[in-house]
């Protein structure tokens, strides 16, 4: 196995062990930069080359404990190997408690250093790997959660920005689990009303008994019980965000309480004829086309028509395919941390396999799955084995029907407008359509 990115810092003050142990590291493919003093290997440390440390203890001026120290103060997450000599059980107690990966007991075999050293390269490489991941990550979601590097999410971010320090009321359009709360989150994390409360309602959820007392607040003796005032959940989102997620699942009578509210600005509480102003910002999320279900009668057309001064369209999964392999990195290293497990190897067949379903559930399912895969109760099956095992025109064709999926839903089924997206001539398209049984109906409707 080749190391060709990670080298070992390698210190001995005997000329013949290191020229030894240099000879060991050469012979098992690892690169390796000897010293015969502690002190030059310091400037070698923390600049974020891919090093393991491995050092006598016993050196002319700073000893291998005390580079153990300076080291970890540097990298806490640095391997370092320390070589004691016979009988200094003692030292070594020490070396583990100051936070040494592992020691070696002199005379030893090369093959035990090659073992102790491999290992400690291994670790190093997933903490390196995990590193750079967290750091494509915080510039992938621009601090707001939203990770994707797609045009869409990039559109998405870009609305985000224009309308995050507005007082304007915003509809939130998407699929379950697409993230239509982090997208409420990142406009109010983004505005001026960042130092205001974020009330988050579901409004399917809301009972009708509850919905008044809940929503205005309540004065004492309102109803049996009530023996004090208490805001409402509207009144304590003034000076911040009201997100009011799955509006369409407000029944109809309380659609029209909540109406006067979001146009008059004001409320009362439940046995009180005191009307309060409320200053608070409108953030409302709907999983369906609330412009069509107004027009069926199911939803107050005023109540859409106030809602929807800005729209902010979330798109399904399966419309950023692209994004699916950083989404799942970052799901899985966050599960890894959350559960104290390691992080498992994620291969290019999974990511294969993970980019070409349909994800119904969106974001929140591919997280699930991340969180399963972490834990080692789900593991990828035997068709992702098959998938990696399938010839170039198979792997060829499934990546055509990602791409024409995507073009056909971005271009709402126009099939002139996708083969202009795609660079193709459109008999060309329409054959590829054919030959894959892709329904044009289904974009069109959507």
């Amino acid at each position: 196995m080749s190391h060709d990115t990670i080298h070992v810092l390698y210190v001995e003050d005997d000329d013949a062990v290191r020229a030894a142990g240099c000879q060991t590291f050469a012979l098992a493919d690892i690169g390796v930069r000897d010293f015969d003093r502690a002190e030059p290997v310091l400037a070698e440390l923390g600049t974020g080359r891919p090093v393991v440390l491995v050092t006598d203890v016993r050196l002319p001026g700073l000893d291998g404990i005390g580079l153990l120290r300076r080291a970890r103060e540097i990298d806490p997450d640095l391997p370092v190997i320390l070589v004691t000599g016979h009988g200094d059980v003692a030292m070594a107690v020490e070396a583990m408690r100051a936070g040494a990966y592992d020691f070696i007991e002199k005379p030893f075999a090369p093959e035990h250093l090659v073992e102790v050293v491999g290992r400690a390269i291994e670790k190093r490489r997933l903490v390196l790997e995990n590193r750079a991941l967290r750091a494509r990550l915080a510039r992938a979601d621009g601090g707001d959660g939203l990770i994707g590097d797609s045009a869409a999410m990039a559109g998405v971010r870009r609305l985000i920005a224009e309308l995050a320090d507005t007082d304007v009321d915003v509809l939130i359009e998407g699929e379950t689990g697409t993230g239509k709360e982090c997208v409420a989150r990142a406009l109010h994390a983004g505005g001026r009303r960042r130092g205001g409360h974020f009330v988050a309602i579901n409004c399917a959820a809301l009972p009708e008994s509850v919905f008044e007392s809940e929503m205005f607040g309540v004065e004492p003796g309102a109803y049996t019980g009530a023996t004090r005032s208490r805001a409402g959940k509207i009144e304590h989102a003034d000076g911040g965000t009201l997100f009011l997620d799955e509006i369409e699942g407000m029944a109809l009578p309380l659609q029209a309480k909540l109406l006067r509210v979001l146009q008059e600005r004001v409320v009362e509480r439940l046995g009180s004829n005191r009307l309060l102003p409320v200053d608070c910002r409108v953030v409302a999320a709907t999983k369906l086309d609330l412009k069509a279900e107004a027009e069926a009668g199911r939803f107050r057309a005023d109540l859409y028509w106030r809602l929807n001064v800005v729209t902010i369209p979330l798109p399904p999964l399966r419309a950023r395919r692209e994004d699916i392999p950083l989404l799942f990195n970052a799901f899985c290293l966050q599960a890894a941390e959350r559960f104290r497990r390691p992080l498992p190897e994620r291969t290019p067949a999974l990511f294969e396999w993970l980019m070409a379903q349909d994800w119904p559930g969106n974001v929140r399912e591919l997280q699930h799955v991340a969180d399963r895969f972490v834990l080692g109760v789900w593991r990828p099956g035997a068709e992702i084995a098959a998938e990696a095992g399938a010839g170039m025109a198979q792997r060829v064709a499934a990546f055509e029907q990602v791409l024409i999926d995507n073009a056909l839903r971005e271009c709402g089924g126009d099939v002139g407008a996708a083969a202009e997206r795609l660079q193709v001539p459109r008999k060309t398209l329409y054959d590829k359509i054919a030959r894959f049984g892709i329904a044009i109906g289904a974009y069109r409707a959507s």
